[in-house]
């Protein structure tokens, strides 16, 4: 039995944890974590009826690994039009941009709590007819529980980083426990195959195809408004600071401030990774004497505008096709970088940080294709934003990434495929598993 004996603690703690889960919830909602209005939802009391057809259900944790399935999801809607899809996300970020992004026939609604009652009463709602986890979440009274009820589990643009490969070891028996129930994974790489093996998951029941960023259809954009803001900038030279994180602006505004010694009309727009850090990036370009606007107070910049503050959700696509170079945030600060193929799908050349763990094998892709370019200092970001104002060499970058990102659509067409053929076979006979 072994460590095993872990799980059954743990599952034995959440069949009582309906308490502890509630002071949980509680304390997020404090912080802003919550969306008070849906708050039962994390409770598993859906919000809206069961559709009456095959539902597919997908668990994703956040943002990014929710915006990865929207393609695979539009894909299996119009090749089966008689099912539907939920999505369970935990953030209110993700929420929002699934609300506004989903296509018809798919919907959104917060995961359960860890907690078996909420855990129960959120499938015995749903009834999902297929369950795919995405990524590498992995909630032990959520996987037992829809395991034991014989809905068939698939684990899909599945990764693992080292660190959470190094937690889980010390829980060997949970994790091969857990990762023992899902009929089949699809993986993003040889390591995260490596480390999944490692801990428990049949070496058959896994097959590396890559990442479904890379099959992800293009961010989409308002042209109208990308078309007049072009107007109104009147040919100014602009660069993109997207997805940033808390440290990251202060970097990014002493290379824009390098910059504009050689180029004083460049713009800078910056988009915070977390909306809700609007006002203290505002702060910090008041207090450093920048002349700036914001794009939630409908301001527009103008010929003395300096930075443009784009503090919006659901609007990176409109930014990434605007501005014809762009330095992908999370990778200045040891965050672990973020999805590279968004900006080479809408034509914009690539900078990047040295914190870029989490996306380690694209990156290496997109270098080796010189469609992407390492920065480490402000310095090295002005030099490099100045070098790729030449409209030549950012359209040749732009053009090498494009090649890069539209080279994996066939990651899509194996998670389809995959889906499809799960829902319709039944599950084989499970194999024995560890208590």
């Amino acid at each position: 039995m072994g460590q095993s004996l872990i799980l059954a603690g743990y599952l034995l703690f959440s069949a009582r944890a309906e308490a502890f889960a509630e002071r949980k919830l509680a304390a997020r909602l404090r912080i802003g974590k919550e969306d008070e209005a849906r708050l039962d939802e994390r409770r598993g009391i859906a919000s809206r009826p069961r559709p009456d057809t095959p539902l597919i259900w997908f668990h994703a944790a956040s943002v990014g690994e929710s915006l990865a399935l929207l393609e695979l999801i539009r894909r299996l809607i119009e090749e089966r039009p008689d099912i539907s899809v939920l999505v369970t996300t935990g953030t209110v970020t993700s929420a929002k941009v699934m609300d506004s992004r989903l296509p018809d026939d798919a919907f959104h609604q917060y995961a359960p709590m860890d907690a078996l009652p909420f855990v129960r009463r959120f499938l015995d709602h749903w009834r999902p007819d297929l369950a795919v986890w995405t990524e590498s979440e992995l909630w032990p009274a959520l996987i037992t529980e829809t395991d034991a009820r014989g809905i068939p589990m698939l684990l899909i643009n599945a990764r693992m980083s080292k660190a959470s490969h190094d937690r889980w070891r010390f829980l060997k028996g949970v994790a091969r426990s857990l990762l023992r129930r899902f009929t089949f994974a699809h993986v993003q790489d040889d390591v995260t195959a490596g480390y999944l093996r490692r801990l428990g998951l049949p070496a058959d029941r896994l097959k590396v195809t890559g990442t479904l960023k890379e099959g992800a259809a293009a961010l989409p954009y308002d042209e109208n408004e990308r078309a007049r803001l072009a107007s109104r900038l009147a040919g100014r030279p602009v660069w993109l600071a997207a997805s940033t994180h808390k440290g990251e602006e202060k970097k990014v505004l002493e290379a824009h401030s390098l910059a504009m010694r050689g180029n004083p009309r460049l713009l800078l727009i910056i988009v915070p990774r977390h909306p809700e850090r609007g006002d203290a990036v505002a702060e910090l370009l008041q207090t450093t004497g920048w002349s700036y606007v914001r794009r939630t107070a409908d301001e527009t910049p103008d010929g003395d505008t300096q930075v443009y503050l784009a503090d919006t959700v659901g609007e990176l696509g409109l930014w990434y096709r605007l501005a014809p170079v762009s330095f992908v945030g999370g990778s200045l600060e040891p965050i672990g970088g973020h999805n590279p193929f968004e900006p080479a799908a809408l034509g914009s050349a690539i900078l990047h940080g040295p914190y870029v763990t989490n996306f380690v094998d694209i990156y290496q892709r997109l270098t080796e294709a010189k469609a992407a370019r390492l920065v480490s200092s402000p310095e090295s970001l002005a030099a490099a934003v100045n070098d790729l104002m030449n409209p030549d060499h950012a359209a040749a970058m732009a053009s090498a990434a494009w090649e890069v990102s539209s080279s994996g659509a066939n990651v899509t067409d194996m998670a389809v495929d995959l889906l499809l053929d799960t829902l319709d076979t039944p599950p084989p006979p499970a194999l024995p598993r560890p208590a």
